[in-house]
């Protein structure tokens, strides 16, 4: 189960989730891309040590060599946002610290010699920056990090140089698809600095008309006030879906409600369907829900629902091998289930 994704946090309806991650490199050490395996795991013991010895918000730390874990779980946590496909490029020489609400992950000798990520459900970029800066100062207590008076803290990549923070929401924006609006918005905003990705980052796609948005460079600006300005982004963003929502009940009604109850009646009925329909159907009956088209089904976690029907999450939970049609069928089944399930305790 997707356990950091809980339903909850300001304006849930829309924004799915919030993350806040630091990058940083330590001194005397060789750039992850050109280290051995000897030093490597002397940086993941240095950190490791410091999360063992330290009290963080009472939570428990598990510690990974990522290639001590299988392909299989390492995809299924790349779905579950929690580690990144880079650290797996550099699985020879990577790990990983993950507590146990995995709300709070530390990648090590990813791009970087640390990635710090805190996640939370809904916007709460706020509070994931406060726990961020307690952690990373944590660390910092222990270790040298690379810092330069000028350039900020060093990092692999210039794009994260100056404070390597980078604050990013997932964004749940059928209402401006549906609509024809979104692409205008978000050539507007990506003049403020501000980027726009798929559902895991540079270079991936959207799925469910999910979006990622996130600050583009890291110099020049102190952390709160990137953090302040993609809040304020996402707050502006979360008000065009809501106008684009009203639009569609007051302009549309007819036309989305039929979409709503086709992908509704599809999803309750299918013996077999594939992730890219599962996720657009499902966007579409989250979004007659939201809107009140839908009486039923509204305990449904749509956002952890999203996840856990991957593919690799699918497989992961089933505890055997399963081919892309098996997959699909089981897929099928799962949906299903959950549907039926929340319906009946109305």
């Amino acid at each position: 189960m997707t356990k950091w994704i809980d339903d909850s946090g300001i304006e849930k309806d829309i924004v799915v989730s919030s993350r806040i991650r630091y990058a940083r490199n330590l001194e005397n050490h060789k750039f992850p891309i050109l280290l051995d395996k000897k030093e490597a795991d002397q940086i993941f013991e240095e950190v490791s040590e410091i999360v063992k010895s330290k009290d963080i918000y009472g939570k428990i730390f598990s510690h990974f060599k990522t290639s001590d874990i299988p392909d299989l779980e390492k995809n299924m946590l790349i779905e579950r946002h929690i580690i990144s496909p880079a650290l797996i490029k550099n699985q020879g020489i990577s790990g990983f610290i993950l507590s146990n609400d995995e709300k709070i992950s530390i990648m090590i000798n990813e791009e970087d010699h640390i990635r710090l990520q805190v996640l939370s459900s809904g916007l709460n970029l706020q509070e994931c920056l406060k726990k961020a800066d307690e952690i990373d100062l944590i660390l910092d207590e222990r270790l040298k990090y690379a810092f330069n008076k000028q350039f900020g803290y060093i990092t692999a990549c210039p794009t994260n140089l100056g404070t390597g923070i980078r604050a990013s929401s997932m964004l749940h924006l059928p209402g401006l698809v549906l609509t024809g609006r979104l692409e205008r918005l978000l050539n507007t905003i990506s003049k403020f600095g501000i980027s726009v990705r798929g559902v895991y980052g540079e270079g991936s796609k959207s799925l469910g008309n999910l979006f990622q948005i996130s600050n583009q460079a890291t110099l020049g600006n102190d952390e709160k006030t990137i953090v302040d300005k993609v809040e304020k982004i996402a707050m502006q963003i979360v008000s065009r879906e809501k106008e684009a929502r009203n639009y569609l009940i007051n302009e549309n009604n007819i036309e989305i409600d039929d979409k709503v109850h086709r992908s509704y009646g599809v999803l309750t009925n299918a013996k077999i369907i594939s992730t890219d329909e599962a996720v657009k159907l499902l966007s579409l009956v989250k979004l007659g829900i939201d809107l009140d088209l839908i009486d039923k089904n509204k305990n449904v976690n749509f956002n952890k629902l999203f996840v856990e029907i991957q593919p690799m999450n699918i497989q992961f939970e089933a505890r055997e091998e399963l081919n892309e049609k098996e997959r699909d069928i089981r897929r099928a089944e799962i949906i299903k289930k959950r549907l039926k399930r929340e319906s009946e305790k109305l």
